[in-house]
C-alpha cells in the first residue's frame, strides 16, 4: 500500500514540477503518465475529469489529480496525488516569492518568461487538439462545438453555464435515440472485454488471474494499435 501511495505521489508530483500554464497545459503530460505509461485512466476517463474540474470549484489540476488519485487507491488516493501536484508549486513558489521582484526587471529574465509563454500556448493547443479528436465525432458534436465557441466568444457567461449546456444537450439527443446509445454501450463493452481476453492470452495467464490494473494497461495498448479503432 504504501509502496502504491509513494507511485501516485510522486507521478503527480511530476507533473506537477513539468506543468507550465496551468491546468489545460497539463493535460498531454497527465495523458501521457495516467494513460500511457501507468495505465490508471482511459482517455474517455480523463476529458470526463477535465470537463468535471471545469464547472466543479477549485483548480481543474487539482480536480483532476484528485479524481485519478481516487480512482487508483480510493479517498486516500486523491488526497495523496492532490498533494503531489501541488506539492512542486508550492516548494517553487516559495522559493521564487522573495527575489522574483528583483529579478522580474532583468532582461534576460523577461526573454524566459516570454519564451515560457510560447510554449504554454503550444501545449495547451496540443490539449485542445487530443480533447477534440475524443469529442467532437459527428455533426452534432461539431454542432454543439460551434454554438458554444460562438457563445464563449459573443458573451460573458460562466464556463459552468455553457458545460450544463453540453451535458443536457448530449443528454438529449442519447434520449431521443436509446437503441444508438445502446448499441454503442454494447459495442465498446464488446471491444474492452475482446481487448482484456488478448491481455491475458498474452501473458499465457487465465483472464480472472489478471489485475485491474493488468487489463486496463491492456486495454489502452490495443486502443493504440488497432487501425481505425479509437484514438
Amino acid at each position: 500500500m504504501a509502496k502504491r501511495l509513494w507511485e501516485l505521489f510522486y507521478t503527480f508530483a511530476k507533473v506537477g514540477v513539468m506543468t507550465f500554464g496551468g491546468g489545460y497545459a497539463m493535460l498531454p503530460i497527465l495523458q501521457r503518465e495516467v494513460v500511457e505509461n501507468k495505465g490508471w485512466a482511459t482517455e474517455e476517463e480523463l476529458a470526463d475529469w477535465f470537463a468535471i474540474g471545469q464547472c466543479t470549484p477549485g483548480v481543474i489540476a487539482v480536480n483532476t489529480a484528485t479524481f485519478a488519485g481516487r480512482k487508483v487507491l480510493g479517498n486516500i488516493g486523491g488526497v495523496v496525488a492532490t498533494l503531489g501536484v501541488v506539492f512542486p508549486s508550492l516548494i517553487i513558489i516559495s522559493l521564487l516569492a522573495g527575489v522574483i521582484t528583483t529579478f522580474a526587471e532583468v532582461a534576460w529574465v523577461r526573454n524566459a518568461f516570454a519564451g515560457i509563454r510560447v510554449c504554454v500556448c503550444v501545449l495547451i493547443f496540443n490539449a485542445v487538439v487530443k480533447l477534440w479528436k475524443k469529442s467532437v465525432v459527428d455533426k452534432k458534436t461539431l454542432a454543439l462545438y460551434a454554438v458554444i465557441l460562438l457563445a464563449s466568444l459573443l458573451t460573458d457567461l460562466s464556463p459552468v453555464i455553457f458545460v450544463l449546456f453540453a451535458a443536457v444537450s448530449a443528454a438529449i439527443r442519447l434520449n431521443a435515440d436509446p437503441e444508438q446509445a445502446l448499441h454503442a454501450a454494447c459495442e465498446k463493452f464488446i471491444s474492452r472485454f475482446t481487448a482484456m481476453e488478448q491481455t491475458a492470452l498474452a501473458e499465457g495467464r487465465p483472464l480472472e488471474t489478471l489485475s485491474k490494473d493488468e487489463l486496463l494497461a491492456g486495454w489502452n495498448a490495443q486502443k493504440r494499435v488497432v487501425p481505425g479503432g479509437e484514438q
